[in-house]
């Protein structure tokens, strides 16, 4: 029987493995292909997650990426299922706004009700989906998601974890079941324990470890819930931030825009409208983000920020509290200089350790 890793183990950053990440993760929630939106949606709501897998039987459907992930029974090894990728919440989202307006509740109703084998594939990150050996290495992870990978199926018995050789992404994996690493899950780990290797790092601050990137794209006060859904649909962006931009063409208000030294009043994050019920979704779509943001919550929601001399330890703290992808990064004035994104913080963090 394996003993279980002693805090000692766990003061070594090389001592943690992906099991390890995911050892208090509950089983994964997912949703057959057969689905309604509308029941997805619920279930995200249900559980509080922003993405889901997608279950369909073997043999009929060509995997995410090109990849063959399979449950299998754990007594006979006979494959239950295949997942052919991730349903987010974005993609539900860019589904309702899409296309046609929605001018009655029965418009809605007929797009809740498609199934979700329909909307896989219409968003990039639909199709990334990716498995982690349990065994792998902690920095190996880092590297996986330092590249934009949000999230990982992680086997929880698996035919290859007794193998100390294989870690990193498996293109073809059949487990009898597995668990979801996510972005949030390695940093959250980091928060929560306190690496002897890793003290030195997280002391500094991000715009010394180069974390903050510079690039980042805004929308405007005038900005509507669909414009701003059917952007960042295009632009692969699950939050935006939301400045005040009064002297710009009407055309700016329909898509993104340079968000740089401009004031920031805001954020839309597709995960913001998981609290939506279903008949509330027809009224939301023409009001402006900012709008929406103010009633979704029923009061101004403060904006998560930092400034560039936030140590790494702090940007850590505060994405984990807060329970956010991403951080606006803004000087003194309150002027926009870029965005620190979870994607940011693992890369900076490895590059430093490497």
């Amino acid at each position: 029987m394996q003993q279980e890793k002693t805090k000692d183990d766990h003061s070594r950053l090389i001592n943690v493995s992906a099991k390890d990440l995911t050892a208090q993760n509950r089983r994964l929630v997912e949703v057959p292909y057969t689905a309604t939106l509308a029941h997805a949606m619920n279930t995200l709501v249900a559980n509080s997650i922003s993405a889901l897998p997608v279950a369909a039987p073997p043999g009929h459907w060509i995997g995410a990426g090109g990849s063959m992930i399979m449950e299998s029974d754990k007594q006979t090894g006979a494959v239950r299922k295949h997942y052919i990728g991730i349903l987010t919440m974005l993609d539900v989202l860019a589904h309702i706004a899409g296309g046609e307006t929605l001018t009655d509740l029965s418009d809605l109703d007929r797009k809740m009700g498609s199934q979700v084998s329909s909307i896989i594939g219409h968003c990039l990150e639909g199709l990334s989906l990716w498995t982690l050996n349990p065994n792998t290495s902690f920095v190996e992870c880092m590297e996986v998601f330092s590249k934009g990978i949000h999230r990982a199926l992680v086997p929880v018995e698996s035919s290859i974890e007794s193998s100390s050789t294989i870690s990193g992404v498996e293109l073809v994996e059949s487990a009898s079941a597995y668990k979801m690493l996510t972005q949030m899950d390695l940093l959250r780990f980091l928060r929560d324990h306190h690496f002897d290797d890793l003290k030195t790092v997280l002391k500094r601050s991000i715009s010394d470890l180069r974390a903050v990137n510079d690039s980042v794209y805004a929308i405007t006060e005038g900005t509507t819930v669909s414009n701003a859904i059917s952007s960042m649909k295009a632009a692969l962006l699950n939050a935006v931030p939301i400045v005040h931009a009064p002297y710009v063409t009407q055309e700016d208000h329909l898509q993104l825009i340079n968000g740089r030294h401009r004031k920031v009043i805001g954020t839309f994050s597709a995960t913001d409208l998981k609290g939506c019920r279903l008949p509330e979704l027809q009224t939301w779509l023409p009001l402006t983000a900012l709008e929406f943001t103010e009633k979704a919550s029923g009061k101004e929601r403060e904006m998560v920020s930092c400034t560039v001399d936030m140590t790494m330890e702090e940007a850590i703290e505060k994405v984990v509290t807060r329970g956010v992808h991403r951080v606006w990064v803004v000087d003194q004035q309150g002027l926009l200089q870029g965005v620190l994104s979870l994607t940011d913080i693992i890369r900076a963090v490895r590059a430093a350790l490497l």
